[in-house]
């Protein structure tokens, strides 16, 4: 007799069964008592009516991990349809310490800071643990469309030694006595990696030391990473992107549907062409200076209303950012020099993706550091492969966890960050 899980009780009506996991609750009424055992897949109920079994069930706090042998029977008014009866129950660890905070009720009541400081145990609410299968489901999904159209999984170092995006908001360590840098972003070596398979991605963390304290910044975030070769301008990026994101919700409909129904998310449908819009008109809908040099969060939720009420879409693209404010590996508009071949991609109104079309020839490389005052000494490893011949190409970088807090439409990315890392939390 094997173990089976929550969900499998209803294939399982007058057999013998094992069940496993955790004590979820425990209601104790005068000639019955209710075990509700909690697994990967959901939640079982166990009636239990034999004293001994039941002064055990008594001894046994929430979260105690028990093993549970008895006889699966129908049972309409139970949410399952089925229950497990004629118990016996065998803890497999000691009695749990209780957590600071009821994981059996509906919502976690606990403050966000409290959820964080005990994460291990708060991501064991349904609700909480509902977000991280969704973000499993987009991150199949992305890889599935991406291999589905010749892409290769590349994966690149994490430590390097120049920062990726020319600033200074990066994080310093010791390598061996010698200075070195957390990877800002995989950008130098997806777009080497062009050279050799043509069309890569990669799925990796990615280290921001960015002093911001807000709802949507993360130190360190799960990065989903494109880039491909031979392609005319962004534009062929950007239709890459789409079918991606395609991709992704289909997976995350696919794959993690009795999570979604858990937060009560209904995923939106990617249009056929996303609407855009060039940055100069994009600061026009938004009620901006024409001279601002980039997209405000307050011009980005403006610009997601109207995205919504204009074109039914809760993504558009915004083109042609300044080149001033894009880093210095970025295609300039052969029509507009002073604007780019770049884009973000708002998503209800927030930066979801930034992406573009890159330089690929050597000698803008030079005159591209030249003209931001940048020493080539740092970037030579890089910049050197460009004169052995790369293709035009250009990519994208998908943010994994915003697009989670999006889709679910939570306040703030920590609460669909398993063990988020910002400006002040470093455990657990």
């Amino acid at each position: 007799m094997h173990r089976i899980l929550s969900t499998q009780l209803s294939h399982q009506v007058g057999e013998s069964v094992r069940i496993a996991g955790w004590v979820h609750r425990r209601r104790l009424l005068k000639s019955v008592a209710f075990l509700i055992v909690r697994d990967a897949a959901g939640l079982a109920q166990v009636v239990v009516t034999d004293p001994e079994v039941r002064a055990a069930v008594e001894a046994l706090p929430e979260e105690t991990v028990v093993e549970v042998v008895g006889t699966v029977v129908a049972n309409p008014t139970v949410p399952a349809g089925v229950e497990v009866v004629e118990p016996t129950v065998r803890p497999l660890g000691p009695p749990a310490v209780p957590p600071p905070f009821d994981l059996y009720r509906p919502v976690l009541t606990a403050t966000l800071p409290t959820q964080l400081d005990h994460a291990p145990t708060a991501l064991r609410h349904p609700t909480r643990s509902a977000a991280l299968r969704i973000s499993a489901a987009a991150v199949a999904g992305f890889r599935a469309t991406l291999d589905a159209r010749d892409f290769v999984e590349i994966h690149t170092p994490k430590v390097v030694a120049s920062s990726t995006e020319s600033g200074a908001n990066v994080f310093a360590l010791d390598w061996f006595g010698r200075p070195a840098y957390l990877a800002q972003s995989p950008q130098f070596y997806k777009q080497l990696m062009v050279g050799v398979f043509e069309r890569v991605y990669e799925v990796g963390p990615v280290f921001r030391a960015e002093p911001h304290d807000t709802v949507r910044h993360l130190a360190q975030y799960t990065s989903l990473d494109v880039e491909l070769g031979f392609v005319a301008d962004h534009r062929d990026v950007m239709l890459v992107l789409r079918d991606t994101l395609a991709g992704m919700l289909e997976a995350v409909r696919e794959r993690a549907g009795a999570a979604l129904a858990k937060l009560g998310v209904a995923p939106p449908e990617v249009p056929a062409e996303i609407p855009a819009v060039h940055f100069t008109e994009a600061l026009k809908i938004a009620g901006a200076p024409a001279d601002e040099p980039d997209l405000a969060p307050a011009h980005e939720r403006a610009l997601g209303e109207w995205a919504r009420r204009e074109h039914g879409s809760d993504f558009l693209f915004v083109t042609g950012y300044p080149m001033a404010k894009r880093p210095f590996y970025t295609h300039p508009d052969p029509a507009r020099p002073a604007h780019s071949n770049g884009f973000d991609l708002l998503f209800r109104g927030m930066e979801l993706v930034t992406g573009g079309q890159r330089l690929h020839r050597y000698e803008d490389y030079l005159a591209a550091l030249a003209a931001r005052g940048e020493p080539i000494e740092p970037y030579a490893g890089y910049v050197d492969a460009f004169r052995h011949g790369m293709p035009p190409h250009g990519g994208f970088a998908i943010g994994l966890e915003r697009f989670v807090a999006r889709l679910t439409g939570v306040a703030n990315v920590r609460e669909v960050t398993a063990f988020p890392r910002d400006l002040h939390r470093l455990t657990p």
